[in-house]
């Protein structure tokens, strides 16, 4: 049950009004967690056990070691329990995958069975987030959550649960134990933040799709100006996927009085890739960095270190991403991107004597380049890719104007927000007129279909 889908309209047209007759009682939050839980059950009957079994395990941890103390081995016991459920089924294909081909390189006559088990959609948002709270408990930074209702309601909260944002316990926790307040500005901004992201969603993410799958999907017949406008066009077709997933999403969550943290801040305007990646799923990024980067060591122990930490989070992150050795490789060259910029960053030169415009097309350029690889279908596709673009003819492409207009519209748009000409952009009756120009636009030109969200995979 998609957000962009009249089967979602209808649910939240029967939920809200609900919500907002129950949410002074003790009913809101059963209300709230019976909500999530059928709309996790439209992806598949057998999710909701799934997150049910995850969310038990870690309030049952959090309990234990407030018992007991905060003991490592109940933090281990929550860590391998998440992780283990996305090797079993967000990574059991691929294991077995590479088992046997290095079993059958070896000249072992044996195949490894196969889990045959489909990824359910958000385990790897849900997990992670459900994880910060046992984290954070055992680092004595949160309370316990003695109501089992408000953290299940916490791991499940439909708004955020197929695609993030991975929320910290520390900030939706106490917002779900209190009363939320419901004002006419949350209505007006809350359906403001949904029509944002449907517009990005269908107008610009899914069209641009129209150009991407067709290349992406044959890149043997493409010649290197095809390749290259392709990947310029998914570069912004999976930016306006995601964040207008988290757009809808924090909408949503807003309609109900909750706020959810900000997960995309332009992040094509950033002038070097440390600040992309406080720019690009940010929920995602301060997550490893918070959990994994910082306890392998930070930038505490010495350059070599800090570069060996940076380099392994930024490749766990790739990993993250999906189960094939595309999403390994991104991650790879993010992580060497980040190891020979950071100190040129650092330089007064660069920050001073470099335009912002090159420092901002200088990263654009590498982002776009790594997106090669985690749109190809496999490793072959990408490495044809790469060389086609720097070694094939400049046959003329089918160029979508349309779709070139309506990005570097967007991109204009974004290079207005961050300079002294924000001002206006301020004005409520500005607002108000592109908001309304975004809904004529889905309803005269909107293609139709319902293509799921990129990141939902994931």
């Amino acid at each position: 049950m998609l957000f962009h889908t009249w089967t979602f309209a209808l649910f939240f047209i029967i939920l809200y009004p609900t919500y907002l007759t129950v949410k002074n009682t003790r009913l809101r939050l059963p209300v709230l967690l019976a909500a999530s839980y059928f709309f996790y059950a439209c992806f598949n009957s057998l999710y909701p056990i799934l997150i049910l079994y995850s969310s038990a395990v870690d309030y049952a941890v959090v309990s234990a070691m407030a018992r007991w103390g905060r003991n490592k081995i109940w933090l281990l016991i929550s860590i391998v329990n998440n992780l283990g459920l996305l090797s079993f089924f967000k990574y059991g294909l691929f294991i077995t995958d590479n088992a046997n081909a290095l079993l059958s390189w070896l000249g072992i006559p044996y195949i490894v069975p196969q889990p045959g088990m489909l990824l359910p959609v958000g385990l790897s948002f849900y997990t992670f987030q459900s994880m910060t709270y046992t984290i954070e408990y055992y680092r004595g930074n949160i309370e316990r959550e003695k109501n089992f209702l408000t953290y299940a309601t916490f791991v499940s909260f439909f708004p955020r649960l197929v695609a993030g944002p991975i929320e910290r316990a520390k900030n939706l926790l106490p917002q779900l134990r209190r009363t939320p307040e419901v004002a006419p500005r949350d209505i007006a901004d809350g359906l403001s933040l949904f029509v944002v992201g449907l517009f990005k969603k269908i107008a610009l993410a899914d069209y641009l799709a129209l150009y991407v799958d067709k290349v992406y999907g044959a890149p043997e017949q493409y010649q290197s100006p095809a390749l290259i406008l392709a990947t310029f066009l998914f570069c912004w077709q999976v930016y306006f996927d995601f964040s207008g997933y988290t757009d809808m999403a924090r909408g949503l969550a807003r309609l109900m009085g909750v706020r959810l943290m900000l997960n995309f801040n332009n992040p094509y305007l950033a002038t070097g890739l440390g600040e992309f990646w406080r720019r690009w799923h940010i929920s995602l990024s301060s997550w490893f960095k918070d959990y994994v980067y910082i306890p392998l060591g930070g930038n505490r122990k010495g350059r070599f270190n800090t570069y060996r930490n940076m380099f392994l989070t930024m490749v766990i992150s790739g990993l993250w991403h999906g189960a094939a050795w595309t999403f390994v490789i991104w991650g790879v060259v993010h992580a060497l991107g980040r190891c020979l910029t950071r100190e040129l960053e650092m330089t007064s030169f660069y920050q001073q004597k470099v335009p912002r415009i090159a420092k901002q097309l200088l990263v654009f350029g590498f982002v776009t380049f790594a997106w090669i690889f985690f749109r190809a279908e496999n490793i072959t596709d990408a490495w044809l890719i790469v060389t086609r673009i720097f070694s094939s003819g400049a046959a003329n492409p089918y160029c979508p104007l349309l779709a070139l207009g309506l990005t570097f519209a967007v991109w204009l748009y974004q290079f207005v927000c961050e300079s002294r000409l924000r001002r206006l952009l301020d004005p409520r009756g500005v607002r108000i007129a592109i908001v309304v120009l975004m809904i004529v636009y889905l309803a005269i030109f909107a293609p139709s279909g319902e293509k799921a969200f990129i990141y939902q995979q994931f």
